[in-house]
């Protein structure tokens, strides 16, 4: 079915959605957990929630192109929140919960933001602790029911809420009546990039950038109001945004929302989601969760299961050239899928269509492994500056290893020196109150996105790294570091690796490995430890190591071929400062901060 109208703007959507699918009929919007289940937000309910809410924040004098920033996990009423300040003609400015105090301040202050909607107790701190700086911030409301007596200016949701009810009996058509006030021009949201340097910048994005988003990817991939969607990346992500968010919402599909990602495993077998967004962290973790089950078994349930792997890896790269299979093919299929494709299929809850993969590379061997157990993962290529999706994969028309085409209405070319450069409506208008910055990536009319890439004879692109994180050794090789990084870290033994090695003489690696991995290692060969520290300096844990490198590198050129490695005892994280929040690594922090390590291999 597709978008239920050619709305211009996302509180069009809204009205649109509400118009077809609500008006007394229970078709769940939303699904959340509640005492340990879930249970269903109807698209009445939720609308009646979204509009006391904007209310609300009408009463406390939130007007057109106001901002209003948002803290809070996945959960209703991040949606709410959502659709009544745009419901206003507002701007929101969503934040990562794991943002420190630091960060919220400096983005409350450059968004010049009025209020603020957090989750709890733990988000209201980190601005109560910088409020006095914020000269612009009026009020914050806090989704959870806490004590506020004592709080000047700081509101419950429900206390809102209790406030736009007494806002409508004086004002009974406000919130119809500022639903049209934004147009498709109109800044719908200011998003803070993170950046591996510097400050976070805001991206400013438009209605149209974003509509012209939902409506591209409408054409290029089926969304019907049978969907259930399972969303657990996070909406202040413009990923998860549009294509878990708006993107679900405009064909009246319904969203549920996982517990977490420790629960997501859980969730899928609960909610049975026929569509999901995800990053390939999530496609690793489950195929290495699968394999190390799999190597606990009998020898001969392992080859049963490689069996069955193989023959499923045949079917589904035939069908993806579009080849009949052959009976004797057929038959194979139906056995494999009865031992152990189906029974992997239904640990996914047995209705997913396809998954659909961003914020990364996905490797082609996870693309492979998934599609051959009849789960297809249709890989895409964005950025939050063009709202974001840029390229994708069809259904019908894929190639593992890549993004995908280009989507309708968007426009690639490559530069000379190798940059994707972007055109099209869902290019973002620039960084907010930043004309240095916007300058910078925005040249006669094109994006430059900062990635390498090429597109094959069959125009899928293909992304090579980040421009930046290209490195030339002093004997004057180029290396592009993501694609070698990501390649060691399909190792079983790996969980986080960095590629050393600019203006070096040869290439060396920070390893975080998986210490459960190293652990179970350890214990099956009767290697004792104290605790990691010493687990990670043992010679026969470092020999473990040196033996993976070496197979998985043996296809490098020999200047991209790891020499020396050190392994650390401990992970690379948002909180040390080490990654982003979307979890990319910061090259440049994590260099400093281990130089003397780095200093030793070299020496």
């Amino acid at each position: 079915m597709g978008a239920v109208s050619q709305f211009k703007t996302l509180s069009e959507l809204f009205r649109d959605v509400v118009l077809v699918y609500g008006k007394g009929k229970t078709k769940a919007f939303l699904k959340h957990k509640v005492d340990g289940k879930f249970v269903d937000i109807t698209y009445d309910e939720f609308y009646e929630q979204a509009e006391t809410l904007a209310l609300g924040l009408a009463s406390l004098g939130v007007k057109k192109d106001d901002k209003v920033a948002m803290i809070s996990e996945n959960r209703p009423e991040w949606a709410v929140s959502d659709f009544s300040i745009l419901g206003l003609g507002a701007i929101s400015v969503p934040l990562y919960p794991i943002s420190t105090a630091d960060t919220v301040e400096f983005i409350l202050k450059n968004s010049e933001s009025v209020g603020a909607i957090v989750s709890n107790q733990f988000q209201l701190n980190k601005i109560t602790k910088v409020w006095k700086n914020l000269s612009d911030l009026k009020f914050v409301i806090v989704m959870n029911e806490i004590d506020t007596s004592d709080s000047k200016n700081v509101y419950t949701f429900a206390q809102i809420q209790e406030k736009g009810r007494k806002y409508r009996q004086t004002n009974p058509k406000h919130f119809v009546n500022s639903m049209n006030l934004a147009k498709e021009d109109d800044i719908a949201t200011l998003i803070y990039t993170s950046g591996t340097t510097g400050e976070p910048k805001g991206v400013i994005l438009t209605h149209k950038n974003i509509v012209s988003n939902v409506l591209s990817a409408h054409s290029v991939i089926s969304v019907t109001e049978s969907d259930v969607f399972l969303s657990f990346l996070p909406l202040c992500h413009i990923f998860e945004r549009m294509a878990g968010h708006y993107l679900a919402i405009s064909a009246g599909a319904t969203i549920a929302y996982a517990e977490g990602i420790e629960k997501v495993a859980s969730n899928l077998t609960e909610i049975k989601p026929t569509l999901m967004t995800a990053v390939p962290r999530l496609f690793e973790r489950m195929h290495a969760k699968i394999i190390k089950n799999v190597e606990s078994q009998p020898e001969k349930k392992q080859k049963i299961f490689y069996w069955a792997l193989n023959v499923g890896k045949e079917v589904s790269e035939r069908k993806r050239k579009g080849e009949s299979l052959p009976i004797l093919l057929n038959l194979k299929h139906k056995t494999a899928k009865k031992l152990v494709l189906d029974k992997i299929y239904k640990i996914m809850g047995g209705r997913l269509r396809f998954f659909v993969s961003g914020g990364a590379a996905l490797p082609r061997e996870l693309g492979e492994f998934f599609a051959a157990v009849g789960i297809l993962i249709l890989e895409g290529y964005g950025l939050t500056e063009t709202s974001p999706v840029l390229t994708v994969n069809r259904e019908e028309d894929y190639k593992f290893g890549t993004p995908g085409k280009v989507i309708p209405g968007v426009e690639l070319k490559i530069a000379s020196d190798g940059e994707i450069l972007a055109a099209g409506p869902n290019i973002m208008q620039g960084y907010y109150k930043n004309k240095k910055e916007t300058e910078a990536v925005i040249k006669d009319g094109w994006f430059h996105t900062g990635d390498i890439g090429v597109f094959d004879a069959q125009g899928f692109l293909i992304i090579t790294d980040r421009k930046k994180n290209l490195f030339k050794t002093s004997g004057g090789k180029y290396v592009a570091p993501t694609p070698i990084e990501n390649m060691f870290m399909a190792s079983k033994y790996i969980e986080q690796f960095v590629l050393i090695g600019d203006r070096r003489m040869f290439i060396t690696a920070l390893i975080v490995p998986d210490f459960e991995a190293l652990k179970e290692y350890a214990d099956a060969h009767r290697i004792s430890y104290s605790d990691v520290k010493e687990l990670v300096n043992l010679k026969q844990i470092n020999e473990l190591l040196e033996k993976e490198i070496s197979v998985f590198q043996k296809n490098l050129a020999n200047f991209e071929r790891v020499r020396k490695f050190t392994l650390l005892d401990k992970p690379f994280t948002v909180e040390t400062g080490e990654l982003t929040p979307k979890m990319s690594i910061k090259r440049k922090v994590i260099e400093e901060r281990y130089s003397d390590l780095i200093d030793e291999m070299y020496n």
